[in-house]
Parts: structure tokens; C-alpha cells; sequence
């Protein structure tokens, strides 16, 4: 099994990888703040702070950066003209605003927790939880000005989004229901036709990536490693990492860079004010390819 190799530490909880003008940039929960660092790691550029915390990032075709706040559940634009709410989400959210992905036409799906997961771990452990049921919530899809045009629900944990280069299909993974989930993409950026794309045992399946051949690179939160998976839940290839994996990115020149947010745990309750992330990389074969 191939193995990552530390390129940075000291972050809070690294999450929303994303390949963008010949950098990473990611957020940060527990800083508090969007980063950028340079490919190898060397230098690390603060690009906005986000007292809300940020999470699920994107860019419009006018090159904007789209952003997740996550404590109150709003979407934000930041460009020229400053950093402005698009979207109350409010009404939609069982708990924190989560990750995000934005289309080549500008529309935004975005999800949130749906319920608070650590609080509800700490008391019942993850077997209580399970014997209580999953809360379940929504995937909202926005145009590009923030208008809501569908709102997607029953989805159990909606994390890690991406879409195919022709923007003709939407991958969603439901990390606690250890599954992905495949919607068409109609031309208004509107989802019909859910299905299962991979079910997968045990693998809370967290911040995912494309890549050209049509696989899903995927980061296991339950675990120190991410998988490489085949529509239909074949396992092509793995990556073993020095802490449990919540994202990964495909980026550097080639796309063919393996980028991964690592942590010891997820809980707000171990992590904030402490510095234990890291951001982790390997090289693989199959360049990214697709949103984000």
C-alpha cells in the first residue's frame, strides 16, 4: 500500500481541498479561516478569515470564491467587491453548514450535518446513535445569485460533492450511511434520478475528489487512509495516511498529486484551539479531472 508523506501541520481541521491557480487552498474549521499554501507545502498564505467557519469552498466562472459558513448556515460570495451573504440556508439545516460544490454555469449544491454529531457521539457513542437513527436532511441546489431552485432531501449526511466534466452527473457521498449517490444534472442545474453510484461497508465517506477515468478518490473519516473507488463500490486502489483522513484533493501540475486533510478525530470538542491537523500528499497515475 502507498503511503503519504507529511507536508504541513499545525492546522486546526483542515477541510475542502481544492486545486485553484497553482495552489491548495483549504479551510480551516478551528482557525477559523480559508488558507492557501504553495505545492509542496513550504508557504502558507491566509486568504480570508471566517469567524463563522468556514467550510465547503468553490469558485463562480467569474473566478469568485463561494464559501460555506458554517455556524450560521449562510453561503457567502468574495470577490472585487467584497464578501457578501448569497444565501440564508437557515431553514434547511438541522446543524452546521457543510461542504459545497459549484457548477461551470455557477449553481451551487451545498449540504450541512443535519444534526449535531458531536454532541450526539459524546453522549450515546456510535452505537447509540445508530440505534436511535440518523437524522436526515437536505442538499440544496442554488443558482448562481443564490436563489434556491431545489432542495433535495433525505439525505443522510451530505458530504463531499463533485460533478463530472460534462456537468452531467452529480456525486454526493452520504458519510453516514457509507454510501455514495449519483444524481443527472438537468441543464438548470436541477438533480432527478437518484441512485446508489457505490455502496460502501463501514466507510464514512467524507471530502472526495474525481479523477479522468471516471473513479472517486474518497477520504475515510473512520480511518487513517483514503480509497480510490469504481462506480458500483469496487475498491481500485489505497492510500494510508498518518491520521484519519476528511478530504482529499487531486491538484499540482498534473493533477496527479493526492492531497489529504488528516486530523485524530472530528470532534469539536478534542480540536478546537488545538493545532493537530496536517496536510498530506502522494503522487498517483490518474489526473483529477471534473468539479471541484
Amino acid at each position: 500500500m502507498r503511503t503519504t508523506t507529511i507536508l504541513r501541520e499545525g492546522l486546526g481541521f483542515g477541510e475542502g481541498p481544492r486545486w485553484h491557480a497553482g495552489r491548495l487552498w483549504y479551510s480551516d474549521f478551528y482557525r477559523r479561516a480559508v488558507y492557501s499554501m504553495d505545492p509542496e507545502g513550504a508557504e502558507e498564505r491566509l486568504e480570508l478569515a471566517v469567524p463563522t467557519q468556514p467550510s465547503g469552498l468553490g469558485w463562480t466562472p467569474e473566478g469568485d470564491l463561494v464559501y460555506a459558513s458554517m455556524t450560521d448556515h449562510t453561503v457567502h460570495l468574495f470577490g472585487a467587491g467584497g464578501d457578501r451573504v448569497i444565501a440564508d440556508l437557515s431553514a434547511y439545516c438541522g446543524f452546521w453548514l457543510n461542504d459545497l460544490c459549484v457548477g461551470a454555469d455557477g449553481t451551487i449544491y451545498v449540504g450541512d450535518f443535519g444534526f449535531d454529531l458531536d454532541a450526539d457521539l459524546a453522549e450515546l457513542g456510535p452505537a447509540g446513535l445508530y440505534e436511535r437513527g440518523i437524522p436526515t436532511t437536505s442538499l440544496v441546489v442554488l443558482a448562481a445569485t443564490g436563489e434556491v431552485r431545489q432542495v433535495v432531501e433525505e439525505m443522510t449526511f451530505p458530504n463531499g460533492t463533485v460533478l463530472t466534466p460534462d456537468g452531467a452527473t452529480l456525486v454526493v457521498g452520504e458519510t453516514l450511511a457509507f454510501r455514495l449517490s449519483a444524481f443527472d444534472v438537468a441543464p438548470d442545474g436541477t438533480l432527478a434520478n437518484r441512485r446508489v453510484f457505490a455502496a460502501l461497508d463501514l466507510v464514512a465517506t467524507d471530502g472526495m475528489c474525481l479523477d479522468a477515468e471516471g473513479a472517486i478518490w474518497l477520504a475515510d473519516a473512520l480511518r487513517p487512509r483514503c480509497l480510490r473507488v469504481a462506480e458500483g463500490g469496487r475498491v481500485l486502489d489505497e492510500v494510508a495516511c498518518t491520521q484519519n483522513a476528511f478530504a482529499c484533493m487531486l491538484g499540482g501540475e498534473d493533477r496527479t498529486t493526492l492531497y489529504v486533510m488528516t486530523a485524530p478525530t472530528s470532534s469539536r470538542f478534542e480540536l478546537d484551539g488545538r493545532r493537530l491537523g496536517r496536510v498530506e500528499a502522494c503522487a498517483v497515475e490518474v489526473p483529477g479531472a471534473g468539479r471541484p
